[in-house]
């Protein structure tokens, strides 16, 4: 009998398969967060969008494809890889708690914030440098020449900036989990209807819509001062950042790009947990024996 856990990668392959159906959106919500405050109005989403078309081609909507990738099968890779090894070590001893599953999904998310940082200074800066200033542009050609720039010119350090705000977001992102909400609509019918949900397409879908609309709205803040951090140049503090931004935009800046997150976290959170249930499907097709022996899936 094999051992009948899931490899510790699955799911950062199926985040870096959504990851590319998605990114021109995380390209445009970087741009909106990180766009000067100086700036006399803001451009909306669709704006951005038709411009950088218009300017640089439909390519360019890919600008850190590289760095976005690379972001998944770090931080991805280690919430969900994580996630799993915590819930299989709850299941040992009966079916976990909403509690237990909470608990696990927040600490598997600090997880990934500490792992995904280096990449996620690297998503925010290769999709924003086209908004900065000729002369303040870091011009990364892809991830791994970003990587190279950031530990010669900043050191090991450089790697880990805004680390706080970035962790801070990941767990709060993990609160409203897939799994969470998975449970939720599993464990009881829905009320006046009396419907039940069962482990299938439809539950996975709306999970993941729930995780998604949730996650959007509480994270936005943290979300919006880890973008402005890792784009920052020079030694910029998270207080700098805040005291600036209240004083030129008010606390509405903390929701800056709350709409192309939103429409971007759907969608992607439908298609990473679609095409991680879908993979994992397949694994326990191609690799376990029995097929159908498997253990509880998220």
């Amino acid at each position: 009998m094999p051992d009948q856990r899931y490899p510790f990668w699955l799911g950062g392959v199926g985040a870096s398969m959504a990851a590319v159906c998605t990114h021109p959106l995380d390209l445009t919500k970087v741009r909106l967060q990180t766009l000067s405050h100086s700036a006399a109005k803001r451009p909306g989403m669709f704006f951005l969008i038709r411009s950088s078309i218009a300017q640089s081609g439909f390519r360019s909507l890919y600008t850190g494809l590289s760095a976005s990738l690379l972001r998944q099968m770090t931080y991805s890779l280690v919430r969900l890889g994580s996630y799993e090894s915590i819930k299989t070590t709850l299941s040992e001893s009966g079916r976990p708690s909403s509690g237990s599953l909470l608990f696990a999904a927040m600490l598997a998310g600090g997880l990934g914030g500490v792992a995904g940082n280096p990449a996620d200074i690297l998503l925010v800066r290769m999709t924003s440098d086209s908004i900065r200033p000729p002369e303040q542009r870091y011009g990364y050609s892809h991830a791994f020449h970003g990587l190279t720039c950031i530990l010669r010119e900043e050191g090991v350090r450089g790697l880990f900036r805004g680390l706080g705000t970035n962790t801070t977001r990941a767990i709060l992102m993990n609160v409203g989990s897939y799994d969470v909400f998975k449970t939720l609509l599993i464990s009881q019918p829905l009320p006046i209807i009396q419907f039940q949900f069962r482990d299938n397409l439809l539950c996975h879908v709306i999970s993941s819509i729930m995780a998604g609309a949730f996650a959007t709205t509480v994270c936005a803040p943290a979300d919006v001062l880890k973008s402005r951090l890792m784009s920052a140049s020079g030694n910029v503090s998270l207080l700098e950042v805040v005291t600036r931004s209240l004083r030129h935009e008010g606390p509405s800046f903390l929701f800056k790009g709350w709409t192309p997150a939103f429409i971007r976290l759907g969608p992607n959170t439908v298609l990473m947990f679609v095409f991680y249930e879908q993979l994992k499907k397949g694994w326990r097709t191609l690799v376990w024996s029995p097929p159908n022996s498997h253990p509880q899936t998220i």
